[in-house]
């Protein structure tokens, strides 16, 4: 029963070692896996304690790995200390209600009001991370399809190649404050459903990442092999059904790779914009931290920017992960 079971590539080795198989081989593949990882890590931390003291600015000393994972156990106590400042401030609600309906039981209780503390390190990473993934989804929604249609039309792809190639290119400080204004004059309710700071991040970030998506989907449509056209022309398919059954599947590699750009970019560019906007997110709490200027900023920095890098880590490995099970060739390297 055990040896029809399908174990993940990365454990094969350590299985292998185990049963003693070509031992000398194993070990050599999980020093590849953990061994030479480690070891750059390693190098790195020691580089960064050793330059860090001689870098002196007008904050103070630039901090090593010590001081940076101080930090960041002191913002994982913020956020802990917030945890119990809320418990209290609702448990006191519930004293005061439970204080007055026992001296008048007839008594309408007052509303609940809403815990209002300053947003800590975790909070600004997930409104962080919803903020990214909507623009990011906003503009596959727009750059798939876009994609496809110049990629299978010849004269679409002319006629619009030009705006692609100028507008690309188009940083997202220059696209804020448009976006900032054009939210604010559309985007005007008594009663929003959503911050229009929310709103203004979201489409700057869609607006600066649909474009690698919309390249690389027009490319890998326009390469789809003429003989899985032919076998379209001969099945006598639809349009429809030619786009679901030959093109998506055979441009599949490509889209993804322009997708994991794209979110690579949009991530980026949610940085610059919430430090821009003062929109919340990690982009704000970097540059709050900048202003405040006290002893403990650098490090918090240095926290915010390992955190952002590996976020943006994960999400291309999650993006390769959904690559690896819808794409139909299993074999195909990807990394």
């Amino acid at each position: 029963m055990f040896a029809s079971l399908q174990l993940p590539g990365w454990l094969e080795p350590y299985v292998k070692l185990v049963r003693g198989q070509q031992a000398a081989v194993q070990l050599n593949i999980i020093v590849r896996q953990i061994g030479l990882p480690m070891l750059g890590i390693l190098l790195f931390l020691f580089f960064w304690q050793a330059a860090a003291p001689q870098v002196q600015t007008s904050l103070g000393q630039l901090p090593g790995p010590v001081q940076v994972w101080q930090a960041a156990k002191g913002l994982h106590q913020d956020y802990r200390d917030d945890k119990e400042r809320e418990a209290a401030f609702y448990q006191r609600q519930e004293d005061r209600i439970a204080t007055l309906l026992a001296k008048n039981p007839e008594a309408m209780p007052p509303a609940i009001r809403n815990y209002n503390g300053n947003p800590t390190f975790y909070a600004q990473i997930i409104t962080s991370l919803k903020t990214v993934m909507s623009g990011f989804a906003l503009a596959s929604l727009v750059a798939i399809p876009f994609g496809i249609a110049i990629g299978l039309s010849g004269a679409l792809y002319s006629a619009v190649n030009p705006l692609i190639q100028i507008f690309k290119p188009v940083s997202p400080l220059a696209w804020l404050p448009l976006v900032t204004l054009v939210v604010a004059s559309v985007y005007q309710t008594p009663h929003p459903m959503v911050p229009r700071s929310f709103i203004t991040s979201l489409v700057t970030v869609a607006l600066c990442c649909l474009w690698p998506t919309v390249i690389n989907t027009a490319v890998g449509v326009a390469t789809v092999s003429p003989d899985l056209n032919n076998v379209s022309r001969v099945l006598r398919l639809n349009a429809f059904a030619h786009v679901r059954k030959i093109v998506l599947p055979a441009s599949v590699p490509m889209i993804f790779t322009g997708l994991r750009l794209s979110l690579g970019v949009a991530w980026m560019v949610l940085i610059a914009a919430e430090m821009l906007s003062q929109n919340p997110g990690l982009g704000k709490f970097i540059w709050d931290e900048f202003q405040n200027g006290n002893a403990q900023s650098l490090s918090r920095i240095m926290v915010a920017v390992i955190t952002i890098g590996f976020i943006g880590y994960l999400l291309d490995q999650l993006m390769l992960l959904i690559q690896r099970r819808v794409s139909w060739d299993k074999k195909s390297v990807t990394r």
